[in-house]
């Protein structure tokens, strides 16, 4: 069975199975019908827009697409008193984006909305569907979302170097301080990759881990764990965990409170080169950190594209910025093609002309040896 750090799945569920008679909290019966059609089709995959991914949706992917539509389907009510939102223009769909980035529309804390291209996304997915859902009906559909922005600032996260991560671990509880570490080593996601792994995924004594195909939001992969092995080792023990336990019971909150509160003690409420300031760093961090610390040390992208689970090599960047990077060029590297060619060109001429020159020794040997025969017949002879 797969751990569901959040239980999205059950209260998913649950939320659908109330609003089937009253609809959806805050909406039209018209936006509330359409936006639980949507559903239903992501669930079971079906209408989904050319391009996107096939098949059916997560729980955590449905969660998110229910909360962002039925905000855009408010919004839009209240600004622009269009209900439903398949009744919206393309000019009112580009008011709305551009108001959530200028700050014009907020949210409930105040706060300005940072990942508005997360809300586009999932606009430009809804509006795939209607296409084509309404396509099989043979009714046309404009397309009002080509044109959206789907860029974005990327949102701030704390970043911490070798020796801070060390420093971090080092002051933490024993429990935390092999969790740390797991992380800074693995890169693994948090908490969903995470909380599913068990003892039997742990190989070769350790040093190697099997994230399954099962539990992973891309692909399965086996990676080579390098930092964290002997800790591991002896947590299993003293915990007297058997092959069947989950490696780490966590409560998500839980930890991140933690580390809150023992980064700030450690690092102060400083930013952190990565943007956000020390006294926010989470268990997600620790996928950053990992991707800063591993970029410099593999040989090839794909390799660590394999590590982190990643169909992509954007990714590479997104999550390293390229924080901790050294300038590692030297002198060997500055010997260009032409350079190593005409220095070969003067190692074989160099070659060429000692093979000449011991030839010439190897000559001059026997012709020396030549004389000195001849020289003690002579002397045999006038002695005679």
């Amino acid at each position: 069975m797969k751990i569901d750090p959040y239980k999205t799945e059950e209260h998913y569920l649950g939320w659908k199975q109330n609003i089937r008679q009253t609809g959806i909290k805050d909406l039209s019966k018209s936006n509330s019908d359409i936006l639980l059609n949507y559903l239903e089709d992501m669930e079971i995959g079906v209408n989904v827009g050319h391009g996107s991914k096939k098949g059916s949706r997560s729980y955590i992917r449905l969660k998110s697409l229910r909360d962002k539509v039925t905000f855009i389907m408010k919004t839009a009510n209240e600004l622009y008193k269009t209900d439903p939102l398949t009744n919206l223009s393309e000019d009112k769909i580009h008011s709305l984006f551009s108001a959530m980035r200028k700050g014009d529309i907020k949210k409930r804390d105040g706060q300005n909305y940072k990942a508005v291209s997360d809300y586009v996304k999932i606009f430009k997915a809804f509006w795939n569907w209607w296409i084509k859902a309404n396509k099989k009906r043979g009714i046309e559909i404009k397309d009002i979302s080509s044109d959206l922005d789907t860029q974005d600032e990327k949102p701030d996260w704390v970043y911490l170097t070798e020796d801070q991560v060390k420093k971090i671990a080092n002051g933490a509880k024993y429990e935390y301080r092999v969790l740390i570490m797991f992380l800074f080593d693995s890169g693994i996601r948090s908490p969903t990759e995470l909380m599913n792994v068990r003892v039997s995924d742990l190989y070769n004594d350790c040093k190697e881990l099997n994230i399954r195909e099962e539990i992973s939001k891309t692909f399965g992969r086996r990676i080579k764990l390098m930092i964290c092995p002997d800790l591991l080792k002896d947590y299993i023990k003293v915990k007297g965990l058997k092959p069947e336990d989950y490696v780490f019971k966590i409560t998500p909150s839980s930890v991140n409170q933690y580390l809150h509160s023992l980064s700030k003690k450690l690092f102060g409420e400083e930013k952190s080169p990565a943007g956000t300031k020390y006294s926010g760093l989470t268990m997600y961090d620790f996928r950053h950190i990992s991707c800063c610390y591993w970029l410099p040390r593999y040989k090839s992208e794909s390799a660590l594209k394999y590590r982190f689970g990643w169909k992509k090599s954007d990714k590479i960047h997104y999550y390293s910025e390229l924080l901790g990077m050294k300038d590692t060029i030297n002198q060997d590297d500055m010997l260009i093609d032409f350079t190593k060619t005409e220095i070969e060109k003067q190692l074989q001429k160099t070659q060429k002309e000692n093979e000449l020159l011991q030839e010439k020794m190897r000559t001059m040997e026997m012709q020396m040896s030549k004389i000195m025969e001849i020289t003690k017949r002579l002397e045999i002879v006038n002695l005679n």
